[in-house]
C-alpha cells in the first residue's frame, strides 16, 4: 500500500471505526459529514485516492461498499457489529438501561435482512413452539410499529414481552407460542402499551 497523506489516514482511521463498530462501512455523505466536507463529492475524492493506493476496495453491487484492504491487498474479512445483550428488564425502565446490559455480542452483518440493534435473552418457555427456548438470544430490530403476525418485544404495562402481535377489530392481542399460556388482550384503556422492536433472528445459545 502506498503512503498516505495525514487527511488520507485521518479518513481511513475513521471508516475501519465504523466498521467495527456498526458492521458495515459509512456512506460518502456520512463521511462528508464526520470531516466537515460541503458535499459528498470531496468525500469520494479521498475514496477514490485510497482506493488508488491500495488502501480500499470497493464491493460491486453493495451500496456500502467500501472494504478495508489488508497487508497482501486483499479485502479484510469483516468483523461483524456488536450489539448490546440485555438480560432481565426491570419494570417500567428503558429497554436499553444501562443496568440491563449483560455485555455485548459480536453478530455477522451477512446473517440478517436487517439491521440489527439489540439482542435480549429469552426467559422462559411461552414461545417454544415458534422454536424460541428459554436462554436464547433473540436478536431485534428496534421499531415502534409491527405488522399482524409478526414476533415483537412489547412493553406492556410496567413489563417487557417478546409474543405474536395480532391486530383485531377492536384492538391488540399479544400471542405466545405454547398452548399452556394464554394471550394477552391490549386494553388501552387500561393499559400502556408500546412496541420495543421486531424479531430479526436467532440465536442458540449454549453458554449459561
Amino acid at each position: 500500500m502506498d503512503v498516505l497523506t495525514p487527511r488520507q489516514q485521518e479518513i481511513l482511521d475513521f471508516i475501519r471505526e465504523r466498521i467495527e463498530a456498526d458492521g458495515v462501512p459509512p456512506s460518502l455523505i456520512e463521511i462528508a459529514q464526520a470531516f466537515g466536507f460541503a458535499d459528498p463529492s470531496s468525500a469520494q475524492h479521498f475514496v477514490a485516492a485510497l482506493e488508488a493506493k491500495g488502501a480500499l476496495r470497493r464491493e460491486p453491487g453493495k451500496r456500502r461498499n467500501l472494504r478495508l484492504v489488508d497487508a497482501d491487498g486483499q479485502p479484510e474479512s469483516r468483523r461483524g457489529q456488536r450489539v448490546p445483550l440485555i438480560g432481565r428488564v426491570a419494570a417500567g425502565q428503558p429497554i436499553l438501561a444501562q443496568e440491563h446490559i449483560e455485555r455485548s455480542v459480536l453478530l455477522d452483518p451477512d446473517m440478517f435482512r436487517v439491521r440489527a440493534d439489540f439482542a435480549l435473552r429469552v426467559q422462559g418457555d411461552s414461545m417454544r413452539d415458534a422454536g424460541i427456548l428459554d436462554g436464547d438470544w433473540v436478536i431485534v430490530a428496534r421499531s415502534a410499529e409491527a405488522r399482524s403476525g409478526q414476533i415483537v418485544v412489547a412493553r406492556l404495562d410496567e413489563e417487557v414481552t417478546l409474543k405474536r402481535l395480532k391486530r383485531i377489530r377492536n384492538g391488540i392481542e399479544l400471542w405466545p407460542e405454547n398452548p399452556a399460556y394464554a394471550p394477552l388482550r391490549v386494553d388501552p384503556r387500561k393499559h400502556t402499551f408500546a412496541i420495543e422492536g421486531i424479531l430479526v433472528g436467532l440465536l442458540r445459545n449454549s453458554s449459561p
